[in-house]
């Protein structure tokens, strides 16, 4: 081979060497970028689907709820309290309106006047409370019925309904009971109560065989021709060998605490259950 021939091949390998090392050179270039960009798919792919933002709304809102119930707890308890309050101020006559009426729930009110004993009726079975002598129901929670009575207002001429108070079952019928059936005028001082709708479970009432389960203050007054005013007797109207006076129990239905407890159950589970779907069994 000639010098010139052998000059020539080795032109032709230098070209192909450096050829081969620019394109090397090109992918050593792009390889970095490439990498870097398969790193940022490969993050994002561990981050919760769009939908699954949305489903947090779950737990938060269960957490709302439950704060609102703290609220309405407390404005219960407040609303409790001042009934309480209204149970011990002074007594004061009955109104002659009855819208006046609607909002004297609890407030102590003194009549005058004398009982119709002929037309008792019987609001069973109701246990004794001995909230006056104590606090609470009597020890051995004895059954037996309210006594309400027709009372004629001597000073305004309008005839009430006056809640008497407990007897024992054995004692409902007032022949068993002759020395509580007070005759003439008397004063006596109770609590306003206000109409009583039928719970859910408690049996109607049996007007025909004067079985009264509610206060059906309406109906009560239409049978025995009195107005539709209701007072429950304090302890101090109890006269010897009577109804023991004194069974107004100030309660509302206050179940909040179970709604709070529900709710931010609710939510602690909600909110834990999406972090391990979407993050924990995630590999790192």
């Amino acid at each position: 081979m000639s010098a010139f021939s052998l000059s020539r091949v080795t032109l032709q390998c230098v070209r192909k060497g450096s050829q081969s090392g620019l394109l090397a050179a090109r992918n050593r270039t792009f390889c970095p970028g490439t990498r870097y960009a398969s790193q940022a798919t490969s993050r994002s792919s561990l981050l919760p689907p769009p939908h699954a933002w949305f489903l947090l709304s779950i737990p938060a809102a269960a957490f709302g709820l439950g704060t609102w119930q703290v609220q309405r707890r407390q404005w219960k308890l407040e609303l409790i309290k001042d009934m309480e309050a209204m149970t011990n101020r002074p007594p004061v006559p009955i109104p002659t309106e009855q819208q006046d009426l609607e909002m004297m729930e609890y407030r102590p009110v003194k009549v005058r006047g004398s009982f119709d004993h002929s037309k008792e009726m019987y609001l069973l079975p109701r246990s004794l409370n001995t909230h006056d002598t104590g606090g609470g129901l009597g020890p051995r929670a004895q059954s037996g019925a309210q006594v309400v009575t027709p009372f004629h207002c001597s000073d305004t001429g309008r005839t009430i309904l006056v809640n008497r108070g407990w007897v024992s079952m054995k004692n409902v019928n007032p022949e068993t009971r002759p020395n509580g059936q007070v005759p003439g005028e008397v004063e006596v001082t109770g609590l306003v109560r206000l109409n009583e709708k039928r719970a859910p479970f408690v049996p109607k009432n049996d007007i025909a065989h004067n079985r009264w389960h509610f206060r059906d203050v309406e109906a009560m007054a239409q049978l025995t021709e009195a107005q539709p005013i209701y007072i429950e007797a304090v302890g101090g109207s109890t006269v010897p060998g009577g109804p023991i006076g004194g069974q107004t129990r100030v309660q509302l239905r206050n179940e909040h605490m179970q709604y709070i407890l529900t709710w931010y159950s609710l939510s602690i589970l909600t909110a834990l259950g999406w972090y391990w779907t979407y993050f924990k069994k995630v590999p790192r």
